[in-house]
């Protein structure tokens, strides 16, 4: 977390289980009032349900401990009341498929009215007025039009933007952004990226980007958190964690991204897949796959720890990143 800014948002041990099987093991994480956070990974890392179970959203048969606070505010466990002020609220959060996420039947007007009314409490000429304010804010054309519009009337990007207005709808403290350019290409992704960073300026709303797209993170993020089978291994500044990653998978991450200048090499890829969560290896998940493990990773899991300020990872073995592993 920045040392500048106060925190917004603390997750402290949070774990998640599934029918008894534990598919995340203690999370720490920081986000400070008007920060940019990323979190990547393969999927199956557990990004997203970092967040879903912070924010009450996974299903009941989970099972969510450790603690997640806004200001203060313990959100794991609380009543419906606390978290409906919350969610949409105060955090809001939007979604990788914004086809399955708005209501085929309902006019986005309608759909950007009521989370208006709900967390301002807005009616009549007011919430038209205000829905109107953020479709344009979103960069829809034509918006008095296309507030009476459809979704299937949109484009996929534009379908995005219409997702943001309504999760700009609450004035959040916290945009949670899953996934958010995963289905477009890659001009739109860039425009939604761009309109993010402005929104973000503009209201002083700290952000967390979830993604597997190493680029967009180092483009749009303060702060990176690295995830693998359901633990944060490394996390740093962008700056220092593209530079100089010590984590052996952030290494392998940053390897996989082709050069954008020099000569032109072989792609390298880590070998094997995320461990299925019922059948973890003893020790360090990610012993497997590493390239240089010992017997102690075989035996003991690394706990996620400081190198110097600001920038904590979880592995026995750190080593700056050898030439060439850099993002793009």
């Amino acid at each position: 977390m920045s040392e500048n800014r106060a925190s917004l948002v603390s997750l402290k041990g949070l774990t998640v289980s599934f029918d008894g099987v534990r598919v995340l093991h203690g999370v720490d994480l920081e986000v400070a009032a008007g920060e940019a956070v990323g979190l990547v990974g393969e999927s199956g890392s557990g990004k997203s349900v970092t967040w879903l179970a912070a924010l009450g959203l996974l299903p009941r048969k989970a099972q969510v401990s450790g603690s997640a606070t806004l200001k203060g505010i313990e959100l794991i466990g609380a009543s419906p009341r606390v978290l409906d002020s919350v969610r949409g609220g105060r955090i809001a959060m939007i979604s990788q498929d914004p086809a399955s996420a708005l209501n085929p039947v309902l006019r986005v007007g309608k759909q950007i009215g009521e989370a208006l009314a709900l967390h301002r409490g807005l009616s009549g000429q007011a919430l038209r007025a205000e829905a109107l304010r953020l479709l344009e804010l979103v960069g829809i054309p034509d918006a008095p039009r296309r507030l009476d519009s459809y979704p299937h009337e949109f484009s996929g990007g534009q379908n995005q933007r219409v997702m943001i207005a309504m999760a700009l709808a609450g004035q959040p403290e916290l945009l949670v952004a899953d996934e958010p350019t995963t289905a477009l290409d890659v001009t739109i992704q860039a425009q939604i990226l761009d309109l993010l960073r402005e929104i973000r300026r503009e209201m002083n709303m700290a952000l967390v980007l979830i993604s597997h797209d190493l680029g967009v993170i180092s483009e749009t993020c303060d702060r990176v958190g690295v995830m693998y089978a359901g633990r944060i291994v490394e996390q740093a500044s962008a700056a220092r964690l593209f530079e100089t990653p010590q984590h052996p998978y952030t290494q392998g991450l940053l390897a996989s991204l082709p050069p954008l200048d020099g000569p032109r090499r072989r792609m390298r890829s880590i070998p094997g897949v995320v461990p299925d969560p019922r059948h973890l290896p003893m020790g360090c998940a990610f012993a497997p796959r590493c390239d240089r493990p010992t017997s102690r990773c075989l035996q003991a899991q690394p706990m996620l720890s400081p190198l110097e300020a600001g920038h904590a990872v979880a592995c026995f073995h750190p080593a700056s990143a050898k030439p060439g592993m850099r993002a793009a």
